[in-house]
């Protein structure tokens, strides 16, 4: 009897690793898959010992087999892989211990997102942006930048931590809801030193430090073939900011700002030190704009017009044209969406300003770029 069933392969071929977003067959983890009686007996190799997402690959493979004829029930066992099956998984996944973005041949686009100042909502419009474009089917890399401020897993309400598989991490993905996703498997894949510090101790390190964390992040965590990489960033122009600049020169800035005149003075010089680090900033968005109230009418809490003053006055500095992406409401469903972890353009899509930071994450995913030189993932 051959260890391997074809029919039952083929089901398990739609299985993917919750992870590394493959085929379990692909990735070397069916070691067996055979009929007995009218059962389906399935031999899966994970990668590690207390894999977190054991569970959860073994739901996805009985439900897979569940409706592949004859099979009356599932057995799922379970091994692990040994060191030379683990090293060969490693090959397959052509993970290198440098940072893939800064290639010239990486068609991922970066964006970091930038502020002058805190509490203007840079955290919160990050991980709205990566939330809608994994609702256009792309796959996002959050990497949150903010060493000292981390807030992104809350934000994707994020309680599991990164798998470490040899000298990888695995870090944890956020699937798009079923309601939500409309044009395929978009998902966002996290990683933070939030999800490395026990409780809500504090992290009290200086430059050299927080530089070789940004450097971890880029070249130890396994992101895989993504679209996007999304960097929040702290606030102002320190050690990450410039950090950030030496290791993903080609990284375009998107700049955060409420529409308040010391918040755009502030944000102006985040932008400007774009030339030093010789970056593009892509855009501003003005974030916190007029908040509609129950009557209809709007109310300008933080003024009104920064965002368009702050895109002047970039394009004229910098000497290009640098866009006002758009002007985000100020919505209370913004910050409980946040709370809950729950990114407000997949809770409430009909909501203005939903509405709103999906128009601008399109204009970040659909800009133009230069290919010339770059090689393009075709198989012939």
């Amino acid at each position: 009897m051959s260890s391997i069933d074809e029919t039952l392969y083929e089901a398990l071929c739609t299985v993917h690793d919750p992870e590394l977003r493959r085929p379990i067959t692909e990735l070397g983890m069916v070691e067996k898959a055979y009929f007995e009686q009218g059962v389906a007996h399935i031999h899966v190799l994970l990668t590690i010992e207390g894999c977190p997402l054991k569970t959860t690959i073994e739901h996805d493979i009985t439900q897979a087999l569940s409706g592949v004829e004859g099979v009356q029930q599932v057995q799922v066992h379970i091994g692990y892989m040994n060191p030379q099956q683990r090293q060969k998984l490693r090959s397959t996944l052509g993970h290198k211990s440098k940072n893939p973005f800064s290639a010239e041949d990486s068609l991922t686009r970066v964006y970091a997102v930038v502020s002058g100042k805190g509490g203007v909502g840079k955290s919160s419009m990050t991980a709205n942006l990566a939330a809608s474009f994994a609702a256009d089917g792309l796959s996002v890399g959050v990497v949150d930048a903010d060493v000292h401020g981390f807030s992104i897993p809350g934000l994707f309400g994020i309680e599991q931590a990164p798998t470490r598989f040899e000298d990888m991490i695995l870090p944890p993905v956020v699937s798009v809801p079923e309601n939500v996703s409309g044009q395929g498997s978009g998902c966002v894949k996290v990683i933070s030193m939030g999800m490395f510090v026990a409780g809500n101790k504090p992290v009290a390190w200086r430059g050299p430090m927080l530089h070789r964390a940004l450097e971890q992040f880029l070249t130890d965590v396994h992101f895989g073939a993504i679209d996007i990489l999304l960097l929040d960033l702290p606030p102002g122009t320190g050690d990450i900011a410039i950090s950030m600049a030496q290791l993903l020169p080609t990284a375009e800035l998107v700049l955060i700002s409420t529409p308040q005149s010391a918040a755009v003075d502030v944000a102006e010089r985040a932008g400007t030190m774009s030339v030093q680090t010789q970056q593009k900033v892509a855009g501003v968005i003005e974030n916190m704009a007029a908040m509609r109230m129950p009557d209809g009418s709007m109310l300008d809490i933080f003024g009104a017009g920064g965002g368009v003053k702050l895109s002047e006055r970039l394009s004229a500095t910098l000497g290009y044209d640098v866009p006002l992406l758009g002007s985000v409401p100020l919505d209370v469903s913004l910050r409980t969406g946040g709370d809950v972890g729950v990114p407000l353009v997949w809770a409430d899509t009909s909501s203005e300003t939903a509405q709103s930071i999906n128009r601008i994450a399109r204009q970040l995913s659909h800009r133009a770029r230069n290919l010339n030189g770059k090689p393009l993932p075709f198989n012939v």
